[in-house]
């Protein structure tokens, strides 16, 4: 009887997730259900799980609307009934048609119709008028024998009750952005949208048994076939013709492979390459590596620069065929934490591409598979708390600066006397507390599916901004389905690598071979600048934070770099074992293993688990679990399984070999406790070496093309701190660095030689579409000759020319930017711009004009470039107007350990946090005027009373503070000056 029924995947208009839709069927008795929500099919497949569950029949379906207006329902009869619905869909979705009044034949479908609005004499034999429980007193003027076979019950079900019935007309009012009480009637659903007993429907329909017998008969009709099983990859399951060609494939490019990475005499690179071949065989799982191994060519191909990371890099196969850079045997990586029999999703490959170059990646993979077996993986972004309250806010009326209040401060009001306040705290709660409601769908970061069956017999497809056809479902519902994505990830430290790559090659000709990782690793330069952290610009190594770890390490190898890599992130440094790491590693006698096989395993980390591997090495080596159990327990200390059967008898087996051994049990309830304790923030290896090869990568430029690499930085917008901290860095290399010129600059930084013109883009209020004008017409017709040349080729308006002026771009007419602003009245006038033009004969008439003498400060172009870049292009300490001789330069901090000092610092950047009292406290950065880096710590005291007031310069008091090698000033006072502020401490 229930044909019509919602989730909240209906956007904003249902209320119920699937979980309690099917609960409260199975309540009431009923047997059989269709989900049918508007416009979408997310959740169709957990509908279809949940239902078998409870034994209730699934029927799946769609409700197909125009805005507000109701077209029709959509019933699928079978699997590919279900098939063409997602195809009609997804059709209108992606090309943005509205439905028409009449459904096309949709093959094996069933269509309804709402009453009154279809002839029945017009009628196909698969389409129905539907009869909702309000409407049966229309039924009396319709003559029943001739309709007796077109009519079914239609109890529609989109809310639980009255209460959410009220909450979907606020939903409603959110979707439309208008007052709740601007909705009419049309924007909503009927308040008896709710379920009933089936009972109560047949008695309510008991003087037209036809059209109950007929609805039966429909639903009777309509089956869902779908097998779901986790188990069950609908991935592509072949990259060749069979399985045995992809098989043969992979073991030709392995070997292949072992030969660069190892050469032709290793044995144990080969056994182990012989053993992943068996397990990747067993599972089926060879497509999976060939189609990433057939992207990563591709990318070779287009000289795109790329990184492979994840639980990948444990595999050696992976690292033969190129996938990784990461040599498993060298950090002994066990490739069951990456594949093993026990499991039966695909393997997890994340591939990082320079931002530039990922959609071309993203675009080949849709032309190899096709479209109809390709299609973006989506997200679905769910309604937050502060997002709630601000729509809600706005549906009842509430000014602005009164949601902003509730924001800050709660619901301190009275809410028995505001009745308003307290329904938006009353349904921000409701919502809270139900399953997370989707506000919309999204794209995930870097997912891709690729089926083996065409994507529409699993779910429907839209079509973003982004340009790519993507999937209306997220990523757990398409593993329910069986189809696990592929990663393919942008990052902006790889487009430094590779627009570095390119720089060079234009700036110097030199080739680099970018993926020679070892040779880095041992290069006395590059070890140099990693233990005295000239890392600015390199991806993961630049951070402060990170900067202060390797200091007190001494890191200057690829081993403790991986280490690093780990302890740096947040739960290990929290839980102090990041503080114990560094203690044990420049302490090394003063270690205490556990017991001689923790020593073994663990000697290289001291015996601290810092990676996830290796809680797999001490289960499989301490306990004698197999390496599948062990990789399993890693994943059951994670989180995943806590509390289930699986994890206590995981627990269970650990013990029980443990005393099956005869390890002393104090020993081996200490080694779980730290299991349990470390695993739930762990991190893999395999990631930690996959961020140091990129480090190293980066690194390596950094150490032999420093200008280049600091260009293609900037040109990449950076990383952890602003643009001006790399032009900076920019200067520290030697380089000339000019402001932006018209016949010099490119849209984007360029260097040419030791000359560094900046970018285009950088200049604040610089329209693009002029930036880009500019540059073609210099490419067509050459340099400008002087400013009257410039304005009558390019016909700039007043304000556009201004800043162009104003930030240097004419520097090279030998004029000043007075007389330059004094010229341009002349040229240009305040009108609407004119069309290009440009003499025939090339003899532009120059303006000649005589100008008083006009006084100039050496500071004027300084602020210019402040004002319109952000940041003066030298160095802001020769700026400052203010007597620096009183204060210490950070390289005398050294000398002064324990003692008071007053210093000035130009602010880098700050990161706030919380003291273990959970009151705020900051980490700042600074430069000295020598452009040495300054940190502060600013406790709690301190901070309340001496706040960061935005970017500058601050005169700083405190003492200095030492730990491993790291020198820091603990703020007791600072306060913040400006350009022309002449105070003394």
């Amino acid at each position: 009887m229930f044909l019509n029924c919602k989730t909240f995947f209906s956007l904003r208009y249902g209320t119920m997730h699937a979980e309690m839709l099917v609960q409260k069927a199975h309540e009431l008795g009923i047997g059989s259900l269709a989900l049918t929500n508007i416009n979408i099919t997310s959740d169709a497949w957990e509908f279809v799980a949940l239902c078998r569950k409870h034994d209730i029949k699934p029927i799946l379906g769609l409700e197909c609307r125009n805005g507000n207006d109701f077209k029709y329902l959509l019933l699928a009869r079978n699997q590919e009934g279900w098939h063409h619905i997602n195809v009609f869909l997804s059709t209108h979705l992606q090309q943005e048609k509205p439905f028409p009044d009449q459904a096309p034949v949709i093959p094996h479908t069933w269509v309804i119709y709402a009453l009154g609005t279809r002839a029945p004499e017009s009628l196909a034999p698969h389409e129905l008028i539907g009869v909702k429980p309000w409407q049966r007193n229309k039924l009396f003027r319709t003559a029943n024998t001739t309709l007796r076979d077109k009519l079914v019950i239609l109890q529609p079900v989109t809310f639980q009750d009255n209460t959410h019935y009220e909450l979907h007309q606020l939903l409603r009012a959110i979707d439309q952005n208008i007052l709740i009480t601007q909705l009419e009637p049309a924007m909503t659903g009927h308040p008896q949208e709710q379920f009933v007993t089936p009972a109560s429907l047949v008695e309510h329909f008991a003087d037209y048994p036809d059209i109950v017998q007929r609805t039966v008969e429909v639903m009777e009709d309509c089956h869902v076939e779908m097998d779901i099983h986790h188990s069950i990859s609908r991935n592509k399951k072949c990259f060749l013709g069979s399985v045995e060609e992809d098989r043969a494939k992979l073991r030709a490019l392995a070997l292949e492979g072992m030969l660069y990475r190892y050469g032709d005499d290793h044995e144990e690179a080969l056994q182990r390459i012989e053993k992943e071949l068996a397990i990747v065989a067993q599972l089926n799982f060879e497509s999976y590596f060939l189609i990433t191994w057939d992207i990563i060519r591709y990318a070779q191909e287009r000289e795109f620069f790329y990184v492979g990371r994840g639980s990948g890099a444990n595999s050696i196969i992976a690292y033969c065929i190129k996938i990784t850079d990461v040599d498993p045997i060298e950090l002994d990586l066990y490739f069951e934490r990456f594949l093993n029999p026990y499991r039966t999703s695909p393997p997890d490959f994340d591939i990082d591409f320079s931002w530039r170059d990922r959609d071309e990646i993203i675009r080949y993979v849709f032309n190899k598979y096709g479209p109809q077996h390709t299609a973006l993986l989506g997200t679905v972004t769910t309604f937050q708390t502060n997002a709630v309250i601000r729509e809600l806010g706005k549906v009842y009326g509430l000014p602005k600066k009164e949601i902003d209040k509730i924001l800050e401060n709660g619901f301190h009001v009275n809410l028995e006397a505001d009745s308003i306040h307290q329904k938006i705290a009353y349904f921000s709660n409701l919502m809270d507390t139900e399953k997370a409601f989707p506000n919309h769908l999204s794209i995930h970061a870097g997912g891709i599916l690729i089926s083996d069956a065409p994507i529409h017999q699993f779910c429907t497809t839209y079509l973003p901004p982004k340009g790519f056809v993507t999937a209306q479902l997220d990523m757990w519902q398409a593993e329910r389905i069986g189809l696990y994505k592929f990663d393919i990830l942008s990052q902006r430290g790889l487009g430094h690598i590779r627009d570095a790559i390119d720089i060079i090659k234009k700036n110097q000709d030199v080739d680099i071979d970018i993926h020679d990782v070892k040779a880095f690793q041992v290069d006395p330069l590059v070890r140099k600048n990693l233990s005295g952290v000239n890392t600015i610009g390199c991806f993961y190594i630049e951070s402060p934070a990170m900067r202060q770890l390797l200091l007190k390490l001494g890191c200057d190898d690829y081993l403790t770099l991986v280490a690093a890599s780990s302890i740096i992130r947040p739960g290990v440094a929290q839980s102090g074992m990041m503080k114990q790491y560094i203690h044990r590693y420049r302490h090394p006698d003063e270690v205490v293993y556990l017991h001689p096989i923790i020593e073994e395993l663990l000697k290289d980390t001291f015996g601290i688990m810092v990676y996830q591997e290796d809680v797999i090495k001490v289960a499989h080596k301490y306990a004698d679990m197999e390496l599948a159990d062990a990789d399993s327990l890693r994943r059951a200390m994670a989180g995943k399984y806590r509390g289930s059967n699986d994890f206590r008898d995981i627990q269970k087996r650990f013990f029980d070999n443990c005393e099956r051994l005869k390890r002393p049990p104090e020993v081996s309830a200490e080694v779980w406790r730290q299991i349990a304790s470390f695993a739930n923030f762990s991190f893999s290896k395999a990631h930690s070496a996959s961020f140091a090869v990129e480090s190293y990568q980066s690194l390596y430029l950094k150490t032999y093309f420093p200008a280049e690499f600091m260009v293609a930085v900037i040109n990449n917008f950076g990383g952890f701190y602003n643009r001006e901290l790399y032009f900076r860095e920019l200067q520290k290399t030697g380089v000339t660095l000019h402001p932006p010129c018209i016949n010099h600059s490119d849209y984007a930084t360029n260097i040419t030689g030791r000359e560094v013109y900046t970018g285009l883009i950088h200049i604040e209020g610089l329209e693009q579409l002029l930036a880009e004008r500019i540059l073609k017409d210099r490419e067509q017709y050459g340099p400008f000759l002087h400013l009257e040349d410039f304005t009558s080729r390019i016909s700039p308006g007043p304000e556009q020319l201004e800043i162009l002026i104003r930030i240097g771009c004419f520097n090279f007419t030998g004029y000043t930017k007075k007389e330059l602003l004094w010229k341009s009245s002349l040229l240009v006038s305040k009108k609407e711009v004119n069309p290009h033009s440009i003499s025939l004969f090339g003899n532009t008439t120059t303006v000649n004009c005589e100008l008083p003498t006009l006084a100039y400060h050496a500071h004027e172009d300084a602020f210019d470039e402040i004002d319109l870049l952000g940041f003066p292009l030298q160095s802001p300490f020769k700026v400052l107007q203010h007597d620096q001789s009183a204060y210490m330069p950070s390289s005398e901090f050294s000398k002064n350990i324990g003692q008071p000092v007053t210093t000035l610092g130009y602010l880098v950047t700050n990161k706030f946090l919380r003291s273990s009292k959970g009151e705020p406290m900051c980490f700042g950065t600074f430069l000295d005027r020598d452009g040495a880096f300054m940190d502060t710590i600013h406790f709690p005291d301190s901070l309340r009373l001496y706040p960061f007031q935005k970017g500058g310069f601050y005169v700083l008091q405190g003492r200095v503070a030492e730990e491993y090698g790291v020198i820091q000033l603990e703020i007791n006072k600072m306060w913040k000056i400006g350009y022309f502020e002449d105070k003394k401490p």
